[in-house]
């Protein structure tokens, strides 16, 4: 997973890399667990969730939709989420993060 267009590396759009290709992921259901996964997979202790894609709207592929943790994950896609490049959302929904 990767932060972009952030005024620094521990924030931004966030992004995920799937079947060769970085898409985004909706903000439907991604809360305050769901960016502390984000962030601590990444190397930072904590995480919130930024909506409506302020960090500027990605292109091409929407990976992951509802996607819902525990908060005691690993990584993002240990988390419940919508089969890979299923969603109903448009890229100014695309979430971001900042840790």
């Amino acid at each position: 997973i990767r932060l972009i267009d952030g005024q620094s590396k521990s924030q931004g759009r966030l992004e995920v890399f799937y079947s060769g290709q970085w898409g985004t992921v909706c903000d439907d259901g991604f809360g305050s667990e769901e960016a502390l996964v984000t962030c601590r997979s990444l190397g930072y202790t904590g995480g919130v969730v930024i909506t409506k894609s302020k960090y500027s709207s990605g292109s091409g592929q929407i990976w992951l939709d509802q996607v819902t943790c525990d908060g005691d994950e690993d990584s993002l896609v240990q988390c419940d989420h919508r089969d890979w490049g299923s969603h109903d959302c448009s890229h100014n929904e695309d979430v971001g993060v900042a840790c």
